[in-house]
């Protein structure tokens, strides 16, 4: 088979954009930002506090929970979508950093201490864990992590499950700033999330579509526009920023995202 005869990728289409930042808390206040009719948030916000955890489980839940489950229910809210009935792929470059330099840290000096409520929310599947409890979700649920790629990757993953199956998938991607030892093997600043629903067909919801296919050879990313958003770009989320900026701009635009320094994921967007 040649490549000719590999069947196109169909089109899908963007629902219930979200966005989380402390300098730009919500979808509606990045969107602003981002269009130049708004500015950040001073002073910065305080970790969100998703409604979608008990009061008690809202307070110990750690920052990547309280990132994801935020943007998660957001998207759901924008989309309209049912949120028990939708598969969904949560993405993180590193999981929960500040836990897990915890636990190097204990597990080297006395083991006998290790804090079982830490251990248990280490797991790189602790959020979308979060979620599926909190929702009643028993849908498929992926929580995926591909390093400096992860945005590409798990875009990748709902992109090919909302084609393959015919049926929305809620994507959502989430990252923390390193601490301790860890600082020195990882970058990531600040915290970043970013949720939507990709859908297999246009809705009154939807605000983009976008074609994509998988492209051979170094990608050429195109950097985050404006300064606000640049300000981000510490995040191992990054990668999402210039998707979010055109989906404010209400603008086309062809992306490419690296899945690997020799393959890319390519996006070409159109507005509703």
């Amino acid at each position: 088979m040649s490549t000719n005869d590999i069947p196109k990728p169909p089109t899908l289409y963007i629902e219930g954009p979200a966005f989380w930042a402390p300098s730009l808390p919500g979808w509606d206040n990045a969107r602003a930002a981002f269009r130049g009719e708004g500015s950040v948030t001073e002073p910065p916000a305080k970790r969100p506090a998703p409604m979608v955890l008990a009061p008690a489980e809202r307070r110990r839940a750690p920052d990547t929970v309280a990132l994801a489950l935020e943007v998660a229910a957001a998207s759901i809210a924008g989309s309209g979508r049912h949120a028990p009935d939708l598969p969904c792929v949560f993405v993180s470059a590193h999981g929960d950093l500040a836990i897990n330099d915890y636990m190097c840290t204990v597990l080297a000096s006395d083991p006998s201490v290790l804090s079982p409520t830490k251990f248990h929310n280490s797991v790189h599947n602790a959020a979308v864990g979060y979620w599926t409890i909190g929702t009643g979700c028993m849908a498929a649920s992926n929580s995926i992590s591909a390093f400096e790629s992860s945005f590409a990757a798990g875009l990748l993953e709902a992109a090919a499950q909302c084609a393959a199956d015919q049926t929305p998938v809620l994507l959502v991607g989430y990252d923390i700033p390193s601490v301790g030892a860890l600082s020195s093997v990882t970058t990531s600043r600040g915290l970043l999330a970013v949720g939507m629903v990709i859908a297999p067909e246009r809705t009154e919801r939807t605000v983009a579509s976008f074609d994509w296919s998988l492209v051979s050879g170094e990608a050429h990313t195109i950097p985050p526009r404006s300064d606000i958003s640049q300000a981000l770009t510490a995040n191992a989320m990054a990668d999402a920023l210039p998707l979010f900026e055109l989906l404010a701009l209400g603008e086309a635009g062809t992306l490419a995202l690296p899945l690997s320094p020799k393959l890319s994921l390519q996006m070409r967007l159109e507005q509703a």
